[in-house]
């Protein structure tokens, strides 16, 4: 064999063993597929994350009785998280993103004064960033904190950038994070940036997300895919706080303003988040009324996306919370069974997930 045959057969080697090494994609598992439930929320007397299961979109059980599953000390800067959120990806990993935010840090022994800035300049609950967190069981995770100022040119004035979320945008092929965000004291808008694939840095620079027709803060965005129409469920701010829907046929651009109240509570909500009842064209609206004390979870279903049918709270209604309270900032995705089975075994939870 002559130096030129040899040096494409090593090439070749080289190449093989390489795409052996190469993490493979896993197939995402299908509606039917799907056993359970997953929630995970915070609360705002520990600043960390929480989880509960369920085994019918109905009844949540708390895995780790009422206690976090990781603490916010461990993982945010600020030394506390609030609003998770989580997505499972087209790669079948978990994402999961927080506010990198401690409200109570002064009282905590975290920081020597009440937020990280003066407020009168930049507001109340002033932050930066985000907590980024990446899984492929829920038990072991990789883990980040990024802030905008700290990654793009002309951000120090940012007073906030709360409640991150995140979609997988099929035309970037990549994770986009949508959050809300304020400069200064100023109002609150909605802003997207997209991440690497390792969803470990920031890649663009923040872009608004969505003009509100009225001159008031609106914030904590949720969108959902519902066959090519994105749904984007928020809290406006221009009258007492609540729900509002804006759609589109594009993830980041093109929201459509509709003035309509979609949560049935007259006093303050925030926090939307949708997800699906597995095996039926209905999905729920969830959202965090913190206009009462305790606070709770107000619920709605709908099959249309334009009549929505109430639930009530937790422990009000049809919906239970079964051995947690005062949950915070909610978000619900589908889990196998196997993937729930296994989460149960690690937190010595026993449940049956048989049901759907």
């Amino acid at each position: 064999m002559n130096k030129s045959n040899s040096f494409i057969v090593l090439i070749a080697l080289l190449f093989t063993v390489t795409s052996c090494l190469q993490p493979t994609k896993t197939k995402v598992p299908s509606e039917e597929e799907m056993k359970a439930y997953l929630m995970v929320y915070f609360k705002d007397s520990d600043h960390s994350l929480h989880m509960a299961l369920s085994a019918d979109g109905y009844s949540f059980t708390d895995i780790n009785k009422g206690n976090p599953v990781i603490s916010g000390d461990t993982i945010a800067r600020q030394k506390g998280i609030r609003d998770p959120h989580i997505m499972r990806g087209p790669d079948n990993m978990f994402y999961l993103t927080m506010t990198d935010l401690h409200i109570y840090a002064k009282q905590a022994g975290f920081r020597t004064r009440e937020w990280e800035r003066p407020r009168e300049e930049y507001g109340w609950g002033n932050n930066t960033g985000f907590v980024l967190m990446k899984s492929v069981d829920l038990i072991h995770w990789s883990h980040t904190t990024v802030a905008i100022d700290k990654t793009f040119q002309g951000y120090d004035s940012i007073g906030c950038a709360w409640a991150p979320q995140t979609i997988w945008d099929d035309e970037a092929g990549k994770p986009m994070i949508y959050y809300s965000m304020r400069f200064k004291d100023g109002k609150t808008r909605l802003y997207y940036t997209y991440t690497n694939t390792a969803f470990t840095e920031l890649e663009t620079e923040p872009q608004l997300l969505f003009q509100y027709l009225v001159d008031s803060s609106y914030i904590d965005a949720d969108i959902t895919k519902i066959g090519d129409q994105f749904h984007m469920f928020y809290v406006a701010h221009d009258e007492t706080p609540g729900i509002k829907q804006a759609v589109s046929r594009q993830v980041n651009t093109g929201y459509v303003y509709d003035p309509m109240w979609y949560d049935s509570e007259d006093v303050k909500c925030e926090a939307p988040n949708v997800w699906k009842r597995i095996g039926e064209e209905k999905w729920v609206l969830m959202y965090d009324i913190y206009g009462i004390q305790p606070h709770n979870f107000g619920f709605r279903e709908t099959t249309d996306f334009k009549s929505f049918n109430d639930l009530g709270r937790f422990n009000e209604g049809v919906m239970k919370a079964t051995n947690f309270e005062i949950p915070k900032h909610g978000a619900v995705i589908h889990l196998t069974k196997d993937e729930a089975e296994k989460l149960c075994e690690h937190w010595g939870l026993e449940m049956s997930f048989d049901k759907l």
